[in-house]
Formats: structure tokens, sequence, C-alpha cells
């Protein structure tokens, strides 16, 4: 089959090479999928910087795929040629373990996952397990539906995990948070973002979303909360966050990497404060957040890149530039 343009990690900690690789064909059950556009997120930091162990190498990035279905291997069924879809983080389960038999399968041991163990979504096209694979609200365009499918999926599992409480602390507002903030203001919370501290833009754009303070997130904020999640996966920000939480309340860690969580004192946690993380994302996770979303209606802040600026957009990750989710333009060349 005919060549398609691809950006390839070959080892970790170096840039991306812009590539052609043939195009892949799909196997029983899988579908082949014309890539429109590709979020990216800090988990493809984490993977491109060797923070995340063992990728398949060389390496297809990206798993917040936007695309089209082209054409299924042999037993598939589920979508039809041209049908839109989405690809996300978790790409497929053994189906089988005690996890995904009693509703956990983002927990699954043998779990494989887009863009780290399987190719991604850096790419003309990519092949994935139709199971995995969701179907899209119409009202978004390729580029802006992106960020739901990592930023927006594992946000809301993150917001759920922090309870049905009054008021919720962001730390790190990125892509998620971006997101999240709308979610939690649709459901008349009380949000409160917290930045570092000489980033006045993410403050001032936390605040053009409905955030009623923003400020450093090494200090309490003006009030105590009764949630908080973390975005940035800075372990400083866990004990930081535990001495902004009231008695009672909960800290969720919602990146799958974070930097070591400094000591801190056993009066931080207790008064029956919480401190859990969020591991990946379930399909019931999407089919409840992509059917949410334009209910609300949620907005996405987009970055634009072309596929051959890959580097340069990770490198605006890196340094928290980015105000929203960067997105790939797949097809602009």
């Amino acid at each position: 089959m005919a060549a398609v343009r691809a950006m390839i990690l070959d080892a970790p900690r170096r840039p991306l090479r812009l590539a052609t690789l043939p195009t892949p064909e799909p196997g029983a059950g899988q579908v082949l999928v014309e890539v429109q556009a590709c979020g990216l997120c800090r988990t493809d930091l984490h993977v491109v910087d060797g923070e995340l162990p063992d990728p398949k190498l060389p390496l297809v990035p990206g798993h917040q795929i936007v695309g089209r279905v082209v054409t299924a291997g042999e037993g598939g069924g589920r979508f039809r040629a041209g049908d839109r879809v989405g690809i996300p983080w978790l790409g497929s389960t053994d189906g089988t373990c005690r996890y995904c038999r009693r509703g956990q399968e983002n927990l699954c041991q043998h779990a494989r996952f887009t863009g780290y163990q399987i190719d991604g979504g850096l790419a003309e096209y990519a092949v994935a397990d139709e199971r995995f694979c969701f179907p899209l609200p119409s009202g978004y365009p390729d580029l802006d539906v992106a960020p739901l499918l990592c930023a927006g999926l594992i946000g809301y599992r993150a917001l759920r995990l922090a309870g049905e409480v009054e008021r919720l602390g962001l730390y790190g507002f990125g892509a998620a948070a971006h997101l999240m903030i709308q979610v939690a203001r649709h459901q008349c919370r009380r949000v409160f973002a917290f930045v570092r501290a000489t980033d006045e833009a993410s403050a001032a754009f936390a605040r053009s979303l409905g955030a009623e303070w923003a400020g450093d997130s090494l200090r309490p904020g003006p009030e105590p909360l009764d949630a908080a999640i973390i975005f940035a996966p800075a372990g400083e920000l866990v004990p930081a966050a535990l001495r902004a939480v009231a008695p009672g309340g909960t800290v969720v860690c919602a990146g799958i990497h974070m930097s070591d969580i400094p000591t801190f004192p056993y009066g931080l946690l207790w008064g029956e404060r919480v401190l859990r993380s969020v591991a990946n994302l379930t399909r019931q996770d999407a089919i409840e957040f992509l059917a949410l979303a334009p209910r609300i209606p949620i907005h996405t802040t987009v970055e634009r890149h072309r596929l051959a600026e890959a580097n340069q957009a990770l490198d605006r990750l890196r340094r928290g530039d980015v105000l929203g989710a960067a997105v790939i333009s797949v097809k602009e060349v």
C-alpha cells in the first residue's frame, strides 16, 4: 500500500523524526482509520521523555486520535467506512481478569495503550481495536474534539473521584483543567485555580472560564477546599494540596506520571483527608463524557500545529506555554 507520513520516536529523549511508513493494515477486529487530528498531552511527553518505561520502539506517538474509518479487518463490523471515530489512550484489555470482570478495565494488568505500546495518531493512518473506538459528537470540528479523548476522559474520571463537592481546586491549568472547569461550573461547583506563581496568563485564562480565584499553587487559596485535583505532574503539589483541603477533603492525583512526592507530616493527611490516584480510563467513562460534552456544551481552546511541527508543539507543552490544548492537524502539510 502507499506510504504515509508519520512522526517516529526511535528512542526516548530524542526528537521525533518525520518519516514515511507503509499504510498499516487492520487485523481481526480492528479498523483502519484515516487520521484527521491528534491531540498532544503530558502523557505524550512522559513517553517521549522516557518517564514511562519500555515503550514500543520505534513508535508513532499520539493517543487523542480523530479520524474516519476506511475499512475493517476480519470480524469487524461495529463501524462503517466514513464513520468518524475517536481513539483514546486505552487501546485494549484482556477482558477476562478480575479487574475487567468487575468494571475496572482501567486497572487491567494486560492492557495496552495507544501511542505507547500501540502505534498512535501522529501519522496519516492508524489501526485500532474497534471495541475501544468511539463515535464522536457531531457538533465538534475534528481539531476541537481531539482534546476530549484524553484531557476530557481522564479529567472526567478525576472529577468523579473527587466527589460531589462544592469547593473544588484545580492544580495545573492545562488541557484537562480547562475542560473540567466547564463541567464543574455546569454542576454549580465553585472552582479555584492553582497555577505557577509567575503564570498570570494561565490565571487569567482560568478566571475567564469561571474560576472565582486563581493564584499560586504552592500556597493555600482564600478558603479551605472540599477537594482538589492535581493535573500537573509535580509531586511537590501533593502536600500543598493537602494543606489546602479541609478535614474530610480529597486530593486526586490525575496524571499517569508524577515527580517524587516530598515527605510531609502526618498532620496534613490526618482529619480523614483522602489522597488517591487516577489510572487510565474505562470505556464507560468515554460513553458518559462524550454524551455529556455537547449538552453543557464544553468548548475547547486549541493551539493548532502541523504534523511536521510536532516537536515544537511538545516543546511548548514542556515549557507550559500552551493555553488550552495542543492539537496536530495531521492532513495539513
